[in-house]
């Protein structure tokens, strides 16, 4: 008997016991704090992922449940050089390990490598995607190449009266040099 899960109500023990395995296309727009972060945002773009579960046995013979994530999304931001649309393409790979409840998790948190979560009837697989897309998102999105020029400086006619009337600080280095030196 195949047991149909959902992504939004997963009852993540059942589906690790299953070996159950969900995937989907979803439009970025279903994601709306991801979409807040988007410039240019259209209904074309696309969130494609895969969930896997899975029980892995440890050494004393238990069993763990276990939750492998791909997800990968083409995100338009803004060039942080240009101030054009960039698309970012974000890829998550993870594993997740649950454990009974949140108590365990924090008390675990710092002794395990692995990425831990509280054990739910009700887990918002979707809600965890979001999740790791945010994180995936660049600090200072930029295009490799940008399209057009980008101005590096701006002119300042006050700016550069000031700048004419200092004397350059390190002035006086070279007239050391020129000492030193004999000249």
């Amino acid at each position: 008997m195949t047991k149909d899960f959902s992504s939004q109500r997963l009852h993540v023990k059942a589906f690790a016991q299953a070996g159950g395995r969900l995937a989907g296309q979803d439009s970025l727009l279903k994601y709306e704090r991801l979409a807040q972060e988007a410039k240019g945002l259209h209904p074309d773009l696309r969130v494609d992922w895969e969930a896997v579960g899975e029980m892995r046995q440890i050494a004393d013979g238990a069993a763990q449940v276990w939750l492998r994530l791909q997800v990968r999304a083409g995100f338009p931001m803004e060039c942080q050089r240009c101030l054009t649309t960039v698309d970012v393409p974000l890829e998550v790979g993870r594993r997740f390990r649950f454990v009974a409840d949140e108590a365990t998790a924090e008390a675990l948190d710092d002794s395990c490598e692995e990425d831990l979560l509280a054990m739910s009837r009700e887990f918002d697989l979707r809600a965890l995607i979001e999740d790791e897309l945010l994180m995936a998102l660049p600090a200072v999105p930029k295009h490799d190449e940008c399209p057009r020029p980008v101005a590096q400086a701006f002119p300042d006619d006050d700016f550069d009266a000031a700048l004419a009337e200092k004397p350059n600080p390190f002035a006086a280095l070279a007239d050391l040099r020129k000492f030193r030196m004999g000249t």
